[in-house]
């Protein structure tokens, strides 16, 4: 049977040789770029994905004939396009659990990372993020998908200004069948493991993460992981949430594109 590959769409720039890749989260789609896509053209080419079982890669025969998702299975979907694409090596872009696969990405094959740029970024669970894991997994069975994810969605960007990217992220999880969200469900029960794994082994490869003040869930271990690695930045922004992305896209831009020039 020939390899699916995944939905991708490329913005291809007149001379520039330099690639960036974006990667979204659990339950979005490659539709949450859209405030980075007219600053980022402007200098590179672009690559924008979904992932297997979002957006317009829900019709893919290898997402439902492979249900035994993992991050390496997650991660090979990517390298597939970029091989289907020749694309050797570019700088890769992501939010919330988007930025895992990457940091994945970067450890089974490395060569093709040229820097990552991780926004909303999660790197442990903690407390009050692993309990709602272990609720959501005791009722994922008895409780329609959608009412978990729109908790969820609620307790990670609670506030009046968050609520532009909770709509966008539960208007993209409603693409999602049941099934698919079980599978993305289960594969989030592997972060603490794997993200213990990586905060213990440094990569030697530029990070620079870009979280949002009020990223309650997430940026308490973002800073402990940044005092740990010498290769890693973060900057954080004021008023702003999970999805610092759709939240306030300038200054994810202008930080994030000041970032991946350094390093190109």
């Amino acid at each position: 049977m020939e390899k699916s590959i995944l939905f991708h769409t490329i913005y291809p720039h007149k001379t520039s040789k330099v690639w960036v890749v974006f990667i979204h989260g659990a339950g979005g789609s490659s539709a949450i770029w859209f405030r980075q896509i007219r600053a980022y053209q402007k200098k590179y080419n672009i690559l924008l994905l979904d992932l297997r079982g979002h957006g317009k890669s829900t019709n893919l025969v290898k997402s439902f004939v492979d249900n035994n998702y993992s991050f390496n299975r997650v991660s090979e979907d990517i390298i597939d396009v970029l091989d289907y694409n020749q694309i050797k090596h570019a700088h890769f872009v992501g939010i919330s659990l988007g930025t895992i696969i990457i940091r994945n990405i970067a450890e089974i094959a490395p060569d093709y990372v040229s820097s990552m740029v991780l926004g909303g970024a999660i790197t442990r669970f903690n407390t009050r993020s692993n309990s709602l894991v272990h609720l959501g997994n005791a009722f994922k069975y008895c409780v329609p998908y959608m009412w978990l994810y729109r908790l969820f969605a609620f307790i990670m960007m609670p506030k009046k200004r968050h609520k532009e990217s909770r709509l966008l992220f539960v208007r993209e999880a409603k693409r999602l069948c049941q099934k698919e969200f079980l599978r993305w469900f289960k594969l989030a029960m592997e972060v603490n493991p794997l993200m213990q794994y990586f905060k213990e082994k440094e990569i030697d490869i530029p990070i620079l993460y870009i979280m949002g003040k009020e990223d309650h869930m997430f940026l308490g271990p973002v800073k402990d992981m940044v005092k740990q690695h010498k290769n890693s930045l973060l900057h954080t922004i004021q008023r702003c949430g999970h999805v610092c992305n759709v939240e306030n896209p300038a200054a994810f831009n202008e930080h994030s594109i000041a970032f991946i020039d350094q390093q190109s």
